[in-house]
């Protein structure tokens, strides 16, 4: 059995840890002003190098504003954060999402859903939707959380694929962590039934050429998630 390398995280690594943990806990709040590079390294104990390394990262990630001659100032990473910002923001939290970015996402996954349904609805083929048929029929027998969102998240791209629409697709990959991380907590909720059921329900739907209700059940599986009734808040 090979068994991973263990490696210690780096003085940057942990600069990096400290400040964001310190931004996310609300303990530097937003647009607040930090001390020089020079007085942060000293009370840190680490090089003037590690704390300037550190800042360019947490810039980069969406946390702080740099601005030449003036200071380096907390950022509104809601405002200014990307992926690598949600990335970090579910590593503080112990890989869960606090319930605002859970129904961030829901509400994101209702949008790209439905537009990926209006597109592919009249073209599919019944080969394409056999695909779909499959991944949801597989969905029953998925003994694991992470089996069964690895199944869910195959589904959602490979509907976003057939919609003909080139980010779509793009935009399911680059959410894949919190998608999976939210359908395993669906899963461990409600069983791989219910999954099942949503999943094969929209493919009826789909074959049946049924706009309207394939729109509306992706809406009511969402919304049930968001303030419904199987809500997969922590």
């Amino acid at each position: 059995m090979e068994f991973k390398k263990i490696s210690a995280p780096s003085l940057k690594d942990l600069f990096i840890q400290e400040l964001e943990s310190s931004i996310l806990s609300g303990k530097l709040a937003v647009g607040e002003k930090l001390p020089p590079e020079r007085e942060l390294a000293d009370s840190m104990n680490v090089s003037r190098a590690v704390v300037n390394s550190g800042i360019v990262e947490l810039a980069r990630r969406g946390f702080l504003a740099i601005k030449p001659r003036v200071g380096t100032f907390v950022a509104d990473y809601r405002r200014d954060g990307n992926f690598e910002t949600l990335a970090s923001i579910m590593n503080y939290n112990g890989g869960k999402l606090r319930d605002d970015e859970i129904k961030s996402i829901l509400e994101l996954a209702i949008a790209v859903d439905v537009m990926a349904l209006r597109l592919c609805i009249d073209k599919i083929t019944p080969d394409e939707l056999s695909i779909l048929t499959r991944y949801a029929e597989e969905l029953r027998s998925a003994q694991t959380q992470e089996s069964a969102a690895e199944l869910v998240y195959n589904f959602q791209h490979e509907f976003s694929i057939l919609s003909g629409n080139t980010l779509i697709p793009l935009i399911i990959s680059s959410f894949k962590v919190p998608i999976t991380t939210l359908w395993e907590r669906y899963f461990t909720l409600y069983g791989a039934e219910v999954l099942y059921q949503n999943n094969i329900k929209l493919c009826r739907l789909i074959n049946e050429r049924n706009l309207a209700a394939a729109e509306a059940h992706i809406n009511q599986v969402m919304k049930d998630s968001i303030n419904g009734s199987r809500p997969i808040y922590y």
